[in-house]
């Protein structure tokens, strides 16, 4: 048995309907989604052909996923969890913002090693004042749309959840507590005289850490991978997503679409809702 999940803020009911049939699947209606149960397989070029024309998301469950076992998600931070990326923004108070955005987006494309990339950014930042960081905090981080109702969803389910992050504890640790997050890991700018220092401190959070959290998390909380959703948008969630039951490339780098089981590239992040059949 194949099911599809459409959602979108353009997809009727007709469409839906049309859909099902085409598929020769049986229709389901859930709170601002779809889904499409069939016997049989998904035919994969029908499939592609109608993501390409349509103008909502058509996703495929992964073949042993059970959304009903999910207990934890895992989600990047910026660009996914919030529309900004943190260090662009603060790179902007100092006019170094395009210098910035640049290996930002090699990073996210995959041409550069993310290690690398950081430590280049964050030197381009020596000097800045801590109050810098709270100005992006209040004036320019958004919760991307979505975020809330997709929490408050997935507590209701059951389901914690953790945001890991190559970008900075300054960011997650108020998001953790403002959002009510169960878990982060980011990593940890140094300041001296208030001033940053242009290093991180401690070990880097890339990839492979991302990776590592969503497993010591599955120890710790005595389930398996397959129970566990991951979410993000660049090159540097692929590992860690390849880790999880059901991996969401949310709005996200071709690259990391054509990798990652499902997209969302319509909707917002209460799509994760529909994708878990909650609501």
């Amino acid at each position: 048995m194949a099911t599809l999940v459409l959602q979108g803020p353009r997809l009727t009911e007709h469409e839906a309907i049309a859909l099902s049939e085409s598929f020769k699947g049986r229709l389901q209606e859930g709170k601002g989604y779809y889904r499409i149960q069939t016997d049989g397989d998904i035919d994969a070029a029908k499939l592609a052909m109608h993501k390409q024309q349509e103008e909502f998301d058509i996703n495929l469950l992964p073949e042993g996923f059970d959304p009903t076992q999910a207990k934890l998600l895992v989600t990047d931070m910026d660009s996914t969890l919030i529309s900004i990326e943190c260090i662009d923004e603060i790179a902007d108070f100092i006019n170094v913002k395009p210098q910035v955005s640049e290996i930002t987006e090699s990073a996210m494309r995959g041409e550069i090693d993310f290690e690398t990339s950081l430590r280049r950014r964050i030197a381009l930042l020596t000097g800045l004042e801590e109050s810098v960081l709270e100005q992006v905090y209040s004036q320019r981080l958004q919760l991307n749309p979505g975020a809330e109702q997709m929490l408050a969803g997935l507590k209701s389910s059951g389901i914690k959840t953790a945001l890991v992050s190559g970008g900075f504890t300054y960011f997650s640790d108020k998001l953790k507590t403002r959002l009510g997050l169960d878990y982060t890991l980011a990593n940890t700018l140094e300041f001296e005289n208030g001033k940053l220092t242009g290093e991180i401190h401690g070990n880097i959070v890339g990839a492979q850490a991302k990776a590592d959290l969503l497993l010591q998390k599955c120890e710790a909380l005595n389930i398996k991978p397959s129970q566990v959703i991951a979410m993000g948008d660049g090159a540097n969630d692929l590992v860690m997503m390849k880790q999880a039951g059901l991996s969401i490339a949310y709005h996200a780098k071709p690259a990391v679409q054509q990798q990652a089981h499902t997209s969302l590239n319509h909707c917002g992040l209460e799509g994760v809702l529909g994708l878990l059949n909650i609501g």
